[in-house]
């Protein structure tokens, strides 16, 4: 089946878009680009649940563990980390349990989990982002 000339037109834009959002940001813009990812993902997945659709659910849940375990997961420093880089990694280890058991049982309650935790942490990600930025002086 084909698509048409301009879904595929917003689809190249998109990926250039993302591309161009990746290779301009920061450390810490990058970790925020992956949570943001990662929720997008799992909401994904949800609604795919929810219409029947298994193939995009499966696909949406696989995208979010390799988010998880390709990325967030090995930006994490265990050895100068200390007790925060600890919890994180155990937190990355049960959210990738959590999906993949939602994926295997068509678990929607697992989603949510999954949801409920990586919220908080997203927001507070962000917000500390926002405030270092404040923080920073101005130069002239």
């Amino acid at each position: 089946m084909f698509t048409s000339v301009s879904s595929r037109a917003a689809s190249a834009y998109q990926r250039v878009s993302v591309e161009t959002a990746v290779s301009e940001a920061s450390p810490h813009q990058l970790v925020n680009l992956l949570l943001e990812g990662l929720l997008r993902n799992i909401g994904s997945a949800r609604a795919a649940l929810k219409r029947g659709d298994m193939a995009t659910k499966g696909m949406q849940i696989n995208k979010a563990v390799r988010i998880i375990d390709e990325a967030l997961k090995p930006a994490l420093d265990l050895a100068k980390g200390g007790d925060i880089a600890a919890n994180l990694n155990g937190l990355y280890g049960y959210c990738s349990l959590r999906l993949t058991e939602a994926n295997l049982r068509n678990d929607d309650a697992a989603l949510a989990d999954v949801i409920r935790v990586v919220e908080p942490l997203a927001d507070g990600w962000k917000k500390m982002g926002e405030q270092a930025s404040t923080a920073l002086p101005l130069s002239h």
